[in-house]
Order: structure tokens, then C-alpha cells, then sequence
């Protein structure tokens, strides 16, 4: 593939976006300026199952300012009802506890409030199961596991090579339920209006895929998808939890109908997103690993227990790492999911890999103590030639670099590999590695616009959404080398299904997808106008099939090392240092990029020391749902924290020869503090987030 020749990518341009962010004139979702806007407060159930017998409005309807309420027994009928978590206010079923029941509209959201607050409503209670355990006897296996993967995988004979390993680990990990919570709540503005051919659907939506959300909505509503318009030029955070609409949006469409062509305006509280925003399931994982007696690999079983949802099958692809990660003849992975009455979860930064590798990456961990090696020498000494999950070469795999130059600037050579064996007064200092892995997507069906304006500027236009992580930036640089012109002559439209479609901004996908479509556009462009094109000039394209695709395997590796200090009177545990080595290709900005990458390590601190959504089984829902009880790293919870790229550009990935960023900054890093903890203090501690009295006995 050719590559771009980089003279704009790569340089730390400066967010095209910040000044408008900082001066608060750019306007989220929520914030969109409508006339004559209406607003909705949800009725939630309060019950974990069962049924909704009647609905008292009466109350709500004679408040002064209310427009409408609806319930289960009257709300629109969906024309597709199929999606489980979507096809809400349908029917009087209760599947969990939090789920929508029914909704005020409102002439202010205070009204809408007080009025949803005013409704009563009678329920036939059934018992609920929100249990998870790993021993329960209902466990069932998926047809496959998030982005398609097996379910299952078996090569060779793990049980056999485990009984002859010289060195065995065989031990049980777990890591929590994690709710995200970007700073930007789930907020969408709905209206209907008259149209030539029917009506027209239109939201300002705090989405990762404008595209996405009016291809899923479409169907629901009996529409074609030319009469839905979604609009998202600003968005506050998503972390996988936008990739997808959720019952949010069809309650804000549904009471819509009811407001006479009244944009109706909803955001969900922080507590109401902890029922109705998606997160991360907890897991279980069972890993066993067999090496020889210089600690190479002869088995490794990686066996995942997770949760999911009745109302909506979601199987999180936690082994899928141990399939390709490291070498053995030996492999055996599973996924097992207990079905619960629970909200259903869905995509959170890295699915799959970050909880998946936390376990693989402690166990390796462990393996290194066994054989009483180097954790970073045993990492090296299991390198797989080729990808062992497709036997196909590697496009670009730079793990050892990462370990090795991180290990120089970490000063890894002086760790004594005795646990306990370094203490600094009254505090308790330890060391931890881990690797960290993520594929290389490319997303085909992205479509890019170029024209030429009177003012010698160039129109770049593409329906794809900047969630925080810098896409205006890094795709005006692209557009700029890939047309051979200045940064300040690109202008670039995005965020909007009425340009041309882009897929979601999720996968560490969508700078590669939607850039390798510029660079087809540019290059269509350029073909049909040359050098010196007349105003108005005008070319599209599509993201660039990728051959090679199909004979590598594409994939950014990572390393991350930690200094973890444990005071030896209360346990308290800080991160006094961690630096992450990272090859993900040609950098595009090399300032969003290290900033994307430190978000990516803090949100792994957060998830190895903090971040855990409680349940209460009691009642069916989880507890601690805001931001002073689930609780989240900030800058102030690690000392020293830098992120490197190695220059690295990989030909086989794209027209950039860049791969994603924004996921891989997480995977391993929960692990890696997981293991300076138990170099810390010589304690194992298998599961996350770690707490005080889980070292309390050594």
C-alpha cells in the first residue's frame, strides 16, 4: 500500500477544537440551541422483575407546566421491537431494576422532575436474580464473542502438557463491574417534523457514530434511514458506552410524538446512567499455564466467566488475548455467561483485552516467580513467530522493543527480584510489568468528500464523530499531506449523517478507517483535478481495501511499568511511577496521541485500585452511583506517568501506516500495578481493584 508522505502528521498540532472547548462556545448536545424546547424525566422501576400493574398520573398531569406523560400502557407503539434493551414503555414487563417504566415531558426540567417524581406505580413483584458467580449451575456459552471471535478454542493437549510441565500456574482471577462515566452524560434532543416523504427525525445526540445511531433508530420507528438526521459535532467522552444508542433515545423519540413538533430535550442523571448507559461486565477467569524449566510455554487454559443480561446477550471477548499473545504448542480458551435480570452491558474502553489481560498478565506474573525469572526476560523468552491464533506473519510486533526500552528508561535493572526486599521509611516499594496488545482494525464503509472553494480552501466532509480524542486534529493533518496543502487550508465537516458516513469512533478504528477514506478522496481528487482545480471541484471515495490485511496480523503492542508504594501500618497503595512503551505505528499527532495513551494507563490505575460497581442482590441495582462512591483515578493518584511511541510505522496497516491509539493504553496497566503490589509486599492478590484489607494479613 502507499504510504502518505508525512510532512503535517505526526507534528503535535495544536486542537483545532480547544479554543472553542476552553470558551465554552462549543456546543454539546444537550446544550444545541432549539426553539421552544420541551424536557423529559424518566419514571424508573423500582423493583429488580416482574410487571407494572397500573400507573398513577393524575398528580403529574394537573402540574402546572406538564405536557405529557407516558407509560407502559400508552406510550407510541415501535415499529421493530427485536433489541431487548431498546424496545422500551412496550409492554408492562420489568426486567430490571432502574429500567424505564415511563416518562414526563415537561415545559422546564425542574417540572418534568417534580411531575415524574408525583407518578405512583403498582407492581406485581417477582423474584430477581442479579447473583453473579462463577459456580452457578445455568452457565451457557455463547454463539460466538464480541466482534465475532469463537466462543471456544482448542490446539493441542492442554490437559497432557500441564501434568508434564516442569512449572505450573493454576489460579483464579476476577476483575469488577465498571460503569463508564464520561464527563459528558448521555444526553440527546429529539424532534419530529413534516417532510416531503414522511416525517423527519431529527436529534442532536451525544453519540460515537452519528451513522450508527440513525441506522439502529431508523427501523424502530417504521423510517427509512434518509428521514433521520443525527447531529454530533461535539462530544464529552464516550469510552464505548456511545458506540451504540440505548433506551435514552428511543424514550426522548417516543415523547416526541407526543409534543407537536416540540424538540424535546433529555440528559440522564450520573445516578441514572449506572442503570441505563452500559459497562463492563465482571468476570471470573480460571488461567492455568505449563512451561519447561527455562520458562517457556508448554500450555496455557484461559477459561472466562462473565456476566450478560436477559433482556440482551453481550459476551465480553476476555481470552481472545490468550489466543495470540504468546507462543505455545498448548492452547485452550472458553467463555461461559451467567444471564441475569441486570441491565445489559456492552462495550468499555478495550473490551475483552483489559480484563482479559489483567488475569493472562498477572498469571504471567506468577509463572515468572516460579521459574524464578525476569518478568520481563519471561515475556521476551515466549515471543511467537507468527501469530498463533492465525499462523499468519506479523505485521509489525515490537513487544520486545517495548519491554526493553521501557525496562532502560524505567531502571528496571536494579530491581531486586525478592519480594519485600526494598522499603523507603515506612513505605514498602515494588516493580511491575506487563505487556499489552490491541488489533489493528480497519473499519470498511467510510466515505470521504473533498471540494474545492472559491477562497483556495479545500471542504473535507465526513460523517465521523470527534468523542474528545482529537479526530478534528488528526484528520485535518491527514486531509493536509494527503492533498499536498497547508493545515489552514483544509476545512473539515464532521459530525453530521447528512455528510457522507463514517463508522463509529470505536476499536482504536477510527482515525485509520476514516483517514485511509481522505487519502482515497485526495488521491480521487487529485487524479481528476491535478494541482490547480477550479472552484467547485469535487471528488469522493471510500476507505481503501487493505490486502494485507488478509495476509498479517495486524496488531499495536505495548509495556507498562509501575512503581507501587505500600505504606506498612495501613496498606494504603500509590503509584508512585509508571511509564507505558507503546508501538501502534505512525503517529498521526503526537500530542493527542501521548494524551489518548496517559488517559488510557490512568483509566487502568482507576480499574486496578478503584473503579467497582457494586450490586446489592438485595434489591437488584447498583449501589454506588455517583462519582463520590464509584470511585475513579485523577492526576493527583500518580506521581510520575509518561507514555512513548517507539518510531514505528507499520506499510501493512494503511495509507498512514498508523494504528490506534486509543484502547491499548489500558490493557495491562491494571496488571502491572497488580504486580508491583505483590513485589511490594510479597502478597498475591488476584483480583481488582485492590483494597486495603486485602493486604491487611501480611
Amino acid at each position: 500500500m502507499t504510504l502518505v508522505e508525512p510532512k503535517v502528521i505526526g507534528t503535535p498540532a495544536e486542537r483545532l477544537d480547544a479554543h472553542d472547548k476552553v470558551t465554552g462556545t462549543a456546543a454539546y448536545a444537550f446544550e444545541h440551541p432549539v426553539d421552544d424546547p420541551a424536557y423529559l424525566y424518566p419514571i424508573l422501576s423500582t423493583i429488580g422483575r416482574g410487571r407494572v400493574t397500573a400507573m398513577h398520573t393524575a398528580d403529574a398531569e394537573a402540574l402546572d407546566g406538564v405536557l405529557a406523560v407516558l407509560t407502559v400502557f400508552d406510550a407510541p407503539r415501535l415499529a421493530d421491537t427485536s433489541d431487548g434493551e431498546l424496545s422500551i414503555l412496550q409492554d408492562p414487563e420489568v426486567h430490571f431494576r432502574g429500567q424505564f417504566v415511563g416518562a414526563v415531558v415537561a415545559e422546564s426540567p425542574e417540572v418534568a422532575r417534580h411531575g415524574a417524581g408525583l407518578v405512583r406505580v403498582d407492581y406485581d413483584e417477582a423474584p430477581h436474580d442479579t447473583d453473579f458467580r462463577s459456580s452457578r449451575d445455568d452457565l451457557y456459552a455463547p454463539d460466538d464473542v464480541n466482534a465475532g471471535f469463537p466462543t471456544d478454542t482448542d490446539d493441542g493437549d492442554v490437559t497432557a502438557a500441564l501434568a508434564a510441565a516442569a512449572v505450573t500456574v493454576d489460579q483464579v482471577y476476577s476483575t469488577a463491574m465498571e460503569h463508564n462515566n464520561p464527563m459528558e452524560p448521555h444526553a440527546t434532543i429529539a424532534r419530529w417534523t413534516p417532510g416531503g416523504s414522511g416525517p423527519v427525525l431529527t436529534l442532536h445526540d451525544s453519540t460515537q457514530g452519528v451513522h450508527s445511531v440513525r441506522q439502529t433508530l431508523a427501523p424502530l420507528f417504521g423510517l427509512e434511514v434518509e428521514q433521520v438526521r443525527v447531529i454530533a459535532p461535539y462530544v464529552g467522552g464516550g469510552f464505548g458506552s456511545k458506540g451504540l444508542p440505548h433506551a435514552h433515545n428511543v424514550l426522548a423519540v417516543l415523547a416526541a410524538q407526543r409534543t407537536a413538533g416540540r424538540p424535546v430535550k433529555f440528559a440522564l442523571t450520573r445516578q441514572q446512567m449506572f442503570a441505563l448507559s452500559a459497562y463492563r461486565t465482571a468476570t471470573v477467569q480460571h488461567i492455568r499455564l505449563g512451561a519447561d524449566a527455562d520458562g517457556r510455554l508448554t500450555a496455557l487454559s484461559h477459561e472466562a466467566v462473565e456476566q450478560s443480561a436477559k433482556i440482551k446477550e453481550f459476551a465480553e471477548q476476555s481470552a481472545v488475548p490468550s489466543r495470540m499473545m504468546y507462543s505455545t504448542p498448548n492452547r485452550h480458551t472458553t467463555h461461559r455467561l451467567a444471564a441475569l435480570d441486570v441491565p445489559a452491558p456492552s462495550w468499555m474502553r478495550a473490551p475483552g483485552e483489559t480484563p482479559g489481560m489483567f488475569a493472562a498478565e498477572v498469571a504471567m506474573d506468577e509463572l515468572a516467580v516460579a521459574c524464578e525469572l525476569d518478568p520481563v526476560e519471561l515475556r521476551i523468552r515466549n515471543e511467537p513467530d507468527v501469530d498463533p491464533s492465525s499462523g499468519r506473519p506479523w505485521s509489525g510486533r515490537r513487544l520486545t522493543d517495548c519491554l526493553r526500552e521501557g525496562a532502560r528508561r524505567f531502571g528496571w535493572a536494579d530491581r531486586d527480584a525478592t519480594a519485600r526486599s526494598r522499603s523507603d521509611s515506612e513505605w514498602q516499594v515494588g516493580l511491575g510489568v506487563a505487556s499489552a496488545t490491541y488489533p489493528a482494525n480497519t473499519m470498511p464503509g467510510s466515505v470521504a468528500r473533498i471540494v474545492y472553494e472559491s477562497d483556495g480552501t479545500y471542504t473535507v466532509q465526513i460523517g465521523s464523530v470527534d468523542i474528545g480524542t482529537g479526530a478534528w486534529t488528526a484528520l485535518t493533518q491527514i486531509a493536509a499531506d494527503a492533498l499536498g496543502c497547508p493545515l489552514d487550508s483544509i476545512v473539515l465537516q464532521i459530525g453530521d449523517t447528512n455528510l457522507p458516513p463514517a463508522t463509529v469512533a470505536g476499536g482504536s478504528t477510527g482515525t485509520t478507517s476514516w483517514g485511509s477514506a481522505i487519502v482515497a478522496a485526495a488521491r480521487a481528487f487529485r487524479d481528476q483535478y491535478g494541482t490547480t482545480p477550479v472552484p467547485g471541484a469535487e471528488a469522493s471515495a471510500g476507505t481503501l481495501d487493505n490486502p494485507d490485511a488478509e495476509r498479517f496480523a495486524l496488531h499495536s503492542f505495548g509495556a507498562h511499568f509501575v512503581e507501587a508504594h505500600v505504606r506498612r501500618d495501613s496498606c494504603e497503595i500509590r503509584v508512585e511511577r509508571m511509564l507505558g512503551v507503546f508501538a501502534i505505528g505512525r503517529v498521526v499527532n503526537a500530542r493527542t496521541v501521548r494524551s489518548q495513551l496517559l488517559g488510557g494507563m490512568t483509566m487502568g490505575v482507576s480499574m486496578a485500585l478503584h473503579e467497582s460497581s457494586v450490586n446489592d442482590p438485595r434489591f437488584g441495582h447498583v449501589v454506588t452511583q455517583d462519582l463520590a462512591s464509584y470511585h475513579v483515578s485523577t492526576h493527583a493518584d500518580i506521581r510520575y506517568l509518561d507514555a512513548v511511541c517507539l518510531d514505528d510505522v507499520d506499510a501493512h496497516a494503511g495509507p498512514m501506516g498508523s494504528k490506534g491509539a486509543g484502547e491499548i493504553g489500558i490493557v495491562g496497566a491494571a496488571a502491572a500495578v497488580a504486580n508491583a503490589v505483590h513485589h511490594a509486599t510479597g502478597l498475591r492478590v488476584r483480583k481488582v481493584p485492590i483494597h486495603l484489607d486485602d493486604l491487611l494479613p501480611g
